[in-house]
């Protein structure tokens, strides 16, 4: 069948497609947001000490405090390359699905393994790359389907409440998790360790059992371009990455948008990854006092259904100020919360509060970032563009995570590491603000969601 044959706007499509975020957030959310950092950061300062070098790399060197930044950062640079060739791969064949769903189970492999892992910080370190890779390759093709089953019109009506049913689903787990840390050894005469690891295993296996549901109702689509007589799958997908590039050139206010993305999703990311570790050191470790796993999960509690209303009141928001300037005020909300964290932050309380701000502008930002974007990228394009975008999407940030490494392990401060981040939105929404999308819109040959809806 042909992409002809299969109409836009499909409700039963876009429910299967937005049932993904449904599965994988969860994955997300409790896993990489919330208990592997913590987790991470005591096997490692079991083995090596608090302020021990797991890594010297001359420039700067990694210790527990740095080592789930640097994990990360590891992971995404390892993509620079390969998630480009993936996303071009795609474009050119009609397995646009197929390795969707390939790397979405390889990533619930990965992290149905740290159930095993009791000792090992490199074990736990190679798995928590390993799953943060193949979670940003399924996003490849997940992100592209976007553009597959909606209209210009609808796609940051589609993309918000996609966003919003994966908070949703990030919240539940938080609370199932939340009454299963807190009354692990009462109820079920288990430590917290190991009802850490059950959280990692059921987090994995919901990500992959609701993912079935998107693998039956989204349909394969036939591809936009053909092979070359003289290539092949793997040298198309080489040479894509540079054509690509070279169109970005061309397209000279996409590229602009894609780096000021770069940087404020960056900065976005590396908060949500770090969260759980600076608020369990700040409160707990610093004082002497063990990691409150239940107390955390609250806090990313709060953020998720802050992060559902936030994604749902400012789409609406974006209807009278627009996709850019929603996002732009979304971005000194950013740097007023680093701000806050830098210098006030003390208190379980304000813990709440921080949660609640971190989550109402992460809805906002991410959905209309994602919405807006696919109205910039060539028609038949699609895979390649958004491997571009992945690199920087949700648990893929780089810089950001290498920043708070090297400010971590030089200054032992997690404040410091935290205030560093303002520089990735100041930087970001000033690129925002000289990027005109509208004509990026038109130089990729696409309609703004206005002229959609009047056509």
């Amino acid at each position: 069948m042909t992409d002809m044959e299969f109409p836009h706007n499909d409700r039963r499509e876009i429910f299967g497609w937005m049932v993904y975020d449904w599965a994988n957030s969860a994955f997300f959310t409790v896993v990489i947001g919330v208990l592997i950092g913590p987790y991470l950061l005591n096997l490692a300062q079991a083995a090596v000490g608090e302020d021990g070098v797991i890594l010297d790399l001359f420039v700067f060197k990694v210790t527990p405090k740095g080592l789930p930044a640097f994990c990360t950062a590891v992971s995404v640079i390892s993509m620079v390359v390969f998630l480009p060739i993936l996303g071009a791969i795609a474009d050119y064949t009609h397995l646009k699905k197929a390795l969707m769903a390939g790397f979405c189970y390889a990533g619930v492999l990965a992290g149905s393994l740290l159930f095993f892992i009791t000792e090992s910080y490199v074990a736990c370190s190679v798995l928590l790359i390993v799953a943060n890779m193949t979670f940003a390759a399924s996003n490849v093709f997940y992100n592209a389907f976007l553009i597959d089953i909606t209209t210009e019109d609808k796609r940051d009506k589609v993309s918000s409440y996609g966003y919003g049913l994966g908070y949703l689903s990030g919240f539940l787990i938080l609370v199932l998790d939340l009454i299963f840390l807190k009354y692990a050894e009462s109820w079920f005469g288990i430590s917290t360790g190991l009802a850490v690891r059950i959280s990692f295993l059921v987090a994995s296996l919901w990500w992959g059992a609701f993912a079935i549901v998107t693998f039956f109702l989204v349909r394969t689509r036939g591809a936009e371009k053909n092979i070359p007589a003289n290539k092949s799958l793997v040298t198309v997908g080489f040479s894509e990455i540079w054509q690509t590039l070279k169109e970005l050139r061309r397209l000279r206010y996409t590229m602009l948008f894609l780096i000021a993305y770069l940087f404020y999703n960056d900065g976005i990311q590396t908060v949500i990854t770090q969260a759980s570790v600076f608020i369990s050191y700040e409160l707990f470790t610093s004082k002497g006092l063990p990691s409150d796993n239940s107390f955390l999960i609250i806090i990313f509690g709060i953020a998720q259904i802050a992060a559902f209303a936030g994604a749902l009141i400012f789409e609406r928001v974006s209807r009278v100020l627009g996709a850019k300037r929603t996002i732009i005020f979304s971005l000194v909300i950013w740097c007023g919360i680093v701000i806050y964290a830098y210098g006030f932050f003390a208190t379980e309380t304000q813990a709440y509060i921080l949660g609640a701000f971190i989550g109402m502008v992460l809805g906002s930002a991410q959905a209309l970032s994602r919405s807006l974007y696919s109205q910039m990228i060539p028609k038949g394009r699609e895979s390649s563009f958004f491997g571009l975008y992945e690199i920087s999407e949700k648990g893929t940030s780089w810089m950001g995570q290498l920043l708070f490494a090297v400010i971590v392990g030089a200054t032992g401060s997690f404040r410091h590491a935290i205030l560093g981040l303002i520089f990735f939105f100041i930087v970001g929404s000033l690129i925002l603000l000289f990027t005109d999308t509208t004509k990026a819109i038109h130089e990729a040959g696409n309609l703004t969601p206005e002229e959609a809806e009047a056509s």
